[in-house]
């Protein structure tokens, strides 16, 4: 009897040890700790950038680091004028940059198109990660009437060296909800090529209508969508995941978040606007305990198994 009491002690350790708690993956590293909302990383040969949805005067922030872990400055503006089809204050929202063959750095961004004021994508070019940006185009290069508004664009390139934009529908406020998108993109990036390709639709409960900011990651034999969901404002706002063969889908959502301020011990509040780079998983999330200033995060990530883990 007493050697049965010990084997039941023993498996009842064992399953303790081998399933921590979600939040003993340690500390979520503070990178940026003032408003830097929604955070697109790029890896240079001269560091690390950073850029931000727009802070007060600033239209599109970027910051610079010799490593993923900082030090972090930020360092100023980084797009050189506000489109002409654009609203000038209207805000530059969840930018994203990427490095073309030709060595061309080319600037994603929302901003609300000059008399209605739906939020529509567009593009502008520079010879170097920081800018400045010079605004490409007469128009916005995502627009879909119908869409509500078209925001959070995000590049992936595939293993074939294919370009695309994903981003999101931002239809919540005029009827269906909230969609993520894939356009495919000439090599010039500025460009679509052929139509578009709907991945996910906010489809859950917990999603409150809102899905947005997707990145995409491939690992050996699956694509891997993270996208933020709920409410930004709201504590209930978090990171999942979805999963797919290949970048056209089905896109099967992982059953519980990935980032949330529960799984990270409330250390994090509302994490979201996920990018992930070079082995480490960058998010925001509010600071001080209110709804004003976002800073930016860093927690590391690996793929065993093509499954996202934390640590």
């Amino acid at each position: 009897m007493k050697f049965l009491r010990r084997l039941v002690i023993l498996a009842v350790a064992l399953t303790l040890v081998s399933s921590p708690p979600a939040f003993a993956i340690g500390t979520p590293k503070l990178l940026i700790g003032q408003d830097f909302p929604d955070p697109d990383i790029v890896k240079t040969d001269s560091g690390f950038f950073a850029f931000s949805t727009s802070t007060g005067a600033v239209k599109v922030p970027y910051a610079h680091a010799p490593a993923a872990e900082g030090p972090w400055r930020v360092a100023g503006d980084a797009l050189a004028a506000v489109p002409k089809w654009a609203k000038p204050d209207g805000g530059f929202w969840a930018p994203d940059v990427a490095l073309l063959s030709d060595g061309t750095f080319v600037l994603y961004f929302s901003a609300a198109v000059a008399p209605g004021g739906e939020m529509c994508i567009g593009v502008a070019t520079a010879a170097k990660a920081e800018g400045p940006y010079t605004p490409a185009g007469d128009g916005p290069l995502i627009c879909v009437p119908g869409d509500g508004g078209d925001i959070d664009p995000q590049t992936f390139v595939d293993s074939d060296g294919s370009r695309y934009l994903l981003y999101k529908s931002d239809g919540a406020a005029v009827g269906p909800p909230a969609a993520i998108w894939s356009q495919k993109l000439r090599a010039d990036g500025r460009t679509p090529d052929g139509p578009r390709i709907e991945l996910l639709r906010a489809d859950l409960a917990s999603e409150n209508a809102v899905v947005e900011a997707p990145s995409v990651v491939k690992t050996p034999s699956r694509y891997l969508l993270f996208y933020s969901a709920d409410t930004f404002q709201s504590s209930g706002y978090h990171t999942g995941y979805a999963s797919a063969p290949s970048l056209s889908g089905p896109f099967v959502k992982a059953g519980t978040p990935f980032l949330s301020t529960d799984l990270l011990g409330g250390k994090v509040d509302a994490p979201g606007g996920a990018d992930v780079v070079d082995g480490n998983i960058h998010f925001h999330g509010w600071l001080g305990g209110g709804r004003t200033a976002r800073g930016m995060y860093l927690l590391p990530i690996g793929f065993p198994g093509d499954v996202p883990q934390l640590g």
